[in-house]
């Protein structure tokens, strides 16, 4: 689990455990059968599983939060395959790094006698490599040279070119749920031949401060082992003992575009439980709050909106208390905000008669308006006929002259519907009547 820096690259044997190192080195698995959390991969039906049954590996990324084996998946699939293992970082490698690599994986290969051996190339971090150092690994890739396999906690689709990730799987390794962090943890008591001094609750507790990192349990666990306490901890004497978890959360990478996209669905859902979580992790994260605020004024209209009309003032209010009050007392006016549109009738005719009628007026932009509607400021634009004829609305009985303001060659449209929900649905019977009025009025 713990991830292993080897530069300058070499042909990495795997080590005895090391008695002395941190716990987590002393657990890790000796087989895949041992990797825990990701059954899903390392499976007889698994991709890693299949591959490993039919003794040849393709190149792949391996994509998954931190602490949940990439490391140790890597390790084990070059000693069920028997290939060289190489391992680099992309923070502390180089061009130069990764050309001896290639060279040595080359002259490993063509060795005769029999002795020749492919060589799986480990890339943790891989992201962290620019474009043009990822482009680096293709023909290599392509001949066969080395067996790639990356390890991102960023989101590949982003982070890693179109061309590598063409010629690699995209595997994902999930986050430790609570049983496979519990087994983690008996595991390390079986190693220690300790008990951790944790009551039933305290235990939880420990497994849910982890947030799906085994790593990080194990160090907290190594910690708890190392000292002697007269009795059990509990929850709340956890908390004194052990450093919080600092939640993970990148404001400009994956994390922050699952969260708000997290937050936008519970809202367009109606459920306030979930966007209220969505909404406080990202807050407690240390998401900027002004940006959270310009995600509900756009959501105010785009899902809301004449469904009901108080909905994006409740925003801007919040937005100007905020302004006023700053963190924390103004953030009780974004949690205002947020469950005023969760609970908010919901409409997104606004946002879909924009996208239509944005469309039409890119199709017909050339055609001019009626000239009845024209303003006609000038003499020579009254003699051509502009403004002849308008219909003033307020002149008439019911305040509505029922006249065609659309241009000549092109026939009335409909961009706006209006659901049968809050607001809009008083929106409807109006248009409805002047639709009526249309039509007696032919």
């Amino acid at each position: 689990m713990a991830d292993l820096f080897a530069p300058p690259p070499q042909d990495t044997p795997r080590p005895a455990a090391d008695e002395a190192g941190p716990l987590a080195d002393r657990l890790r698995p000796r087989e895949l059968s041992e990797v825990i959390g990701q059954e899903h991969l390392t499976g007889a039906e698994g991709a890693i599983g299949r591959m490993v049954a039919a003794g040849k590996l393709s190149s792949m990324i391996l994509w998954g939060p931190p602490g949940t084996g990439k490391t140790s998946i890597a390790r084990l699939l070059a000693d069920a395959v028997g290939m060289r293992y190489v391992a680099i970082s992309a923070v502390f490698s180089g061009v130069a790094d990764l050309k001896k690599v290639f060279a040595e994986a080359e002259a490993m290969a063509q060795m005769g006698g029999g002795a020749g051996r492919k060589t799986l190339l480990f890339v943790d971090e891989i992201h962290r490599f620019n474009r043009a150092q990822q482009d680096g690994f293709l023909p290599f890739v392509e001949k066969g040279t080395v067996t790639l396999v990356g390890a991102t906690t960023e989101n590949p689709s982003f982070a890693l070119n179109a061309a590598l990730l063409s010629r690699a799987q995209v595997l994902i390794l999930h986050r430790l749920d609570a049983e496979a962090l519990g087994a983690l943890l008996s595991r390390a008591e079986e190693h220690t031949g300790l008990r951790l001094p944790l009551t039933p609750a305290a235990r939880d507790a420990l497994i849910a401060s982890a947030d799906g990192d085994g790593r990080f349990l194990l160090g907290q666990a190594e910690t708890l082992f190392d000292v002697s306490l007269p009795e059990p901890l509990d929850p709340a004497g956890l908390s004194k003992f052990l450093m919080r978890r600092v939640a993970v959360y990148d404001k400009d990478r994956d994390g922050h575009y699952n969260l708000i996209s997290a937050l936008h669905k519970s809202l367009r859902g109606s459920d306030p439980q979930a966007a209220l979580y969505y909404l406080a992790r990202m807050l407690v994260a240390g998401e900027e709050p002004l940006y959270v605020l310009r995600r509900l004024v756009r959501f105010a209209s785009e899902d809301v909106g004449l469904a009901d009309p108080q909905a994006l003032v409740q925003c801007l209010a919040a937005k100007d208390a905020y302004d006023f009050l700053g963190s924390p007392e103004g953030e009780l006016a974004i949690v205002q905000a947020c469950l005023y549109l969760a609970t908010a009738p919901k409409s997104n005719a606004a946002y879909t008669a924009q996208k239509a009628a944005w469309k039409s007026a890119r199709d017909t932009g050339s055609l001019s308006p009626p000239a009845n509607i024209l303003n006609a400021p000038t003499k020579l634009m009254k003699d051509i006929g502009y403004g002849k004829d308008y219909a003033y609305d307020h002149d008439a009985e019911d305040g509505f002259s029922g006249a065609n303001y659309w241009p000549e060659d092109m026939a009335p449209q409909t961009f706006y519907r209006p659901v049968e929900r809050g607001f809009e649905r008083e929106v409807s019977k109006r248009l409805e009547w002047w639709d009526k009025k249309r039509r007696e009025r032919g």
